[in-house]
């Protein structure tokens, strides 16, 4: 929500609702805790039945449940966040962070949706994605800049996709936040299809310092293990292709 609190009268104008029919849905939510009221402003916000739900939901995911041990694994013997992530729409859905100290939670540490052409997840899940979701949104999407180095330029875009495509990984180069850089990889599902992707987070000095290519193998090793717990089989797919 871009408004975590909004009155009754906002509500009603967002929803294009009237008044009385607006007071009548927020004191149901709220008396069964989807909604809290802020005894000061009287305004409304999420309640914590949501949460509550967003954790369950979380941990249910089949995509959370396969890859949650190879990521806690990593964070913890290398001192580096992991994260898993979905394509959702027009984004990267954060699914999964494991983090060196406390281990796995059923979201993002940082931002739980992340752009698609600036991220090492997003790029990774672009690159594998149907051609024409790609092409699609390449074409509707305004590729802005978060640093210096993000890729702004939509034909320097597809020619990254193409090599990611390409060496089964994509390396983000501080495009979304300064100070980190992350390496992703694909994953995929029963049909061949990609379904996530998996990145380790970090300093830039670590993560594309002397230990990327080592860094690179283990975590393309680790999105491929995930697959084959998805379901995916690589002798089939090498048939394919």
């Amino acid at each position: 929500m871009s408004r975590p609190r909004l009155g009754i009268t906002e509500i009603s104008r967002e929803l294009g609702l009237a008044k009385g029919t607006v007071q009548g849905l927020v004191r149901t939510l709220t008396n069964e805790g989807f909604l809290l009221q802020d005894e000061e402003t009287k305004k409304y916000q999420l309640g914590y039945k949501i949460y509550e739900l967003g954790v369950i939901f979380g941990r249910s995911l089949d995509i959370n449940q396969k890859a949650v041990l190879r990521a806690d694994e990593i964070a913890k013997r290398e001192s580096l966040t992991v994260r898993v992530g979905i394509w959702d729409k027009d984004s990267v859905l954060i699914t999964l962070t494991s983090l060196a100290k406390i281990g796995s939670a059923p979201a993002g540490d940082f931002r739980i949706r992340v752009p698609g052409y600036a991220t090492g997840l997003g790029k990774v899940l672009l690159a594998f994605l149907n051609e024409e979701v790609r092409k699609c949104y390449i074409e509707q999407t305004e590729l802005n800049a978060y640093t210096p180095n993000t890729i702004v330029d939509k034909n320097l875009l597809l020619e990254e996709l193409e090599l990611i495509r390409k060496n089964g990984y994509s390396i983000n180069r501080e495009e979304h936040w300064l100070h980190r850089a992350a390496i992703g990889a694909p994953i995929f599902g029963r049909q061949g299809f990609v379904v996530a992707a998996i990145s380790i987070v970090g300093g830039p000095s670590r993560i594309l310092g002397d230990e990327k290519e080592r860094l690179i193998v283990m975590i393309t090793e680790s999105a491929a293990e995930i697959s084959e717990h998805m379901g995916f089989s690589y002798d089939i797919y090498d048939k394919k292709t």
